[in-house]
């Protein structure tokens, strides 16, 4: 489908550029053209092979059209932008690959709704094609009819979405130490994409990616191959193939395959409780590992002829150790890939504590404890003795009763007088007819006198040097 609009300016430039089947040379004369009666030329080649180099007639740069390359994911959506800065009064125009004109200014020429303009002005044609496929890839020229007519070239390539692969080579589950080798496909990309594989989070190297072209000419299938030796630790192991290509923007498209590795038991014994005594009820626990999973269990005890029968599923049960069910124990875990053979030795006389964490700690805080009390009890007494030392009067809810005896000696019984640090110290008993007081005078020579007492009930001559050795 071609521009009928186009076929009257062809008419035009054909009649009034070109009469006589001429063409004109570079010095500015008519050269003949060989052209076939009843054939057309295509627009540009008819308009641009009719120039007149006059320096009179040169056309201005600013009139030359640019446009850009542009990559798109098949699918999905590209613009094409046309821009001119001299557009001389002359419209753009788009067209694709096949020469067939998709917009003329704000024109549409080609019925495909995929097409749609995106804006036109004089000096700017921009257009979209949504849904792109493999097909809309290709040169898609801008023109602007000027003299000549000037064009340029948007190259539009399209990347092919390379599908999930696809692996293949497993059949069945794999022994330990037994070679695999499996097999990762993906079709539909463009350019080719690479592969790569994965054993979990550890990368495997398998062959180089091949290549092959698809039956459309257009996209490619890719294809790889890896080959590992399995071990039990690969047992229930995710194989990755990854395809990686920039269609894809880093999203990830890849396949795994999870594989089983056949491998023969192990087997170890746990003593519930873990530290057993004399007395208690013990079970000792055969734990078996392996593909499949051990389903027989035999315990025996070393210089016993036969074996154990008292057991529960894979436990060996000790209602209530005593001394002669010391010795050493074997389990034997049996698969139909092979059997391992597990010992423990258990001695019920050793009664040596078992260390605790919990007890040491205890004892860490009684340690803190008792040392924060110690320095607590210290500066009592120190605080105690500055009192004793320095505290001013204060009885004065009694002012008629200790008063008294400070200013009259004769009312105590009895008292001893001596000196501490320089300062005069009298201690003192005092009695009436329901108490008797024991006190301690500090005078040191002022209008009073510090007094620290106490009361007791009907105390009876209490000793006054050891009051006073208290001091």
């Amino acid at each position: 489908m071609g521009a009928p609009s186009a076929l009257p300016l062809l008419m035009l430039f054909a009649c009034c550029w070109a009469p006589g089947e001429a063409n004109l040379s570079q010095d500015g004369y008519w050269q003949e053209q060989d052209l076939e009666l009843g054939t057309l030329a295509p627009l540009d080649e008819a308009i641009s092979s009719t120039v007149w180099s006059s320096p009179d007639m040169l056309v201005s740069q600013d009139s030359q059209p640019w446009t850009s390359d542009e990559t798109v994911v098949a699918g999905g959506t590209v613009v094409l932008k046309c821009q001119v800065k001299d557009h001389e009064d002359s419209s753009l125009q788009w067209s694709n690959p096949a020469q067939q004109t998709l917009y003329f200014g704000e024109k549409r020429a080609l019925r495909d709704n995929r097409i749609q303009l995106v804006k036109s002005t004089p000096h700017e044609l921009s257009i979209s094609i949504s849904n792109v496929a493999l097909a809309d890839e290709g040169e898609y020229t801008c023109s602007i009819f000027t003299m000549p007519v000037r064009t340029a070239k948007s190259l539009i390539t399209v990347l092919g979405i390379p599908q999930k692969p696809i692996i293949t080579g497993y059949k069945s589950s794999l022994r330990e130490k037994e070679t695999a080798t499996l097999n990762c496909q993906s079709s539909g990309s463009k350019p080719a994409a690479n592969l790569t594989w994965q054993k979990g989070e550890q990368e495997l190297h398998g062959e180089p990616t091949r290549i092959q072209e698809d039956p459309n000419g257009k996209t490619f299938t890719v294809s790889s191959s890896v080959t590992f030796q399995v071990t039990r630790e690969d047992d229930g192991a995710d194989i990755i193939c990854s395809v990686n290509h920039e269609s894809l923007n880093g999203a990830d498209r890849s396949t795994s395959q999870r594989i089983e590795v056949l491998y023969k038991p192990t087997a170890k014994i746990r003593p519930d409780p873990p530290h057993p005594r004399e007395g208690q009820k013990l079970l000792l626990h055969c734990e078996g590992r392996g593909n499949p999973v051990p389903q027989q269990y035999e315990w025996e005890k070393e210089g016993s002829a036969l074996p154990l029968k008292i057991i529960q599923e894979s436990a060996l049960i000790f209602p209530f150790l005593n001394k002669s069910d010391s010795g050493t124990y074997g389990c034997t875990a049996t698969s139909n890939m092979g059997s391992y053979k597990a010992y423990y030795t258990l001695n019920v006389n050793d009664h040596s504590p078992v260390p605790s964490s919990s007890s040491t700690y205890h004892a860490i805080i009684g340690g803190i404890v008792a040392f924060i009390v110690f320095l607590l009890l210290i500066l009592l007494i120190f605080l105690g003795h500055y009192l004793i030392r320095h505290k001013e009067p204060t009885d004065k809810a009694h002012p008629g009763s200790w008063e008294k005896q400070l200013t009259s000696w004769d009312t105590a019984k009895d008292y001893h007088q001596g000196t501490s640090g320089g300062i005069q110290v009298i201690v003192f008993q005092g009695k009436t007819d329901d108490h008797s007081t024991l006190g301690i005078a500090n005078c040191p020579g002022q209008e009073y006198c510090r007094i620290f007492y106490l009361i007791f009930p009907k105390l009876q001559n209490p000793s006054l040097h050891l009051v006073y050795s208290l001091l």
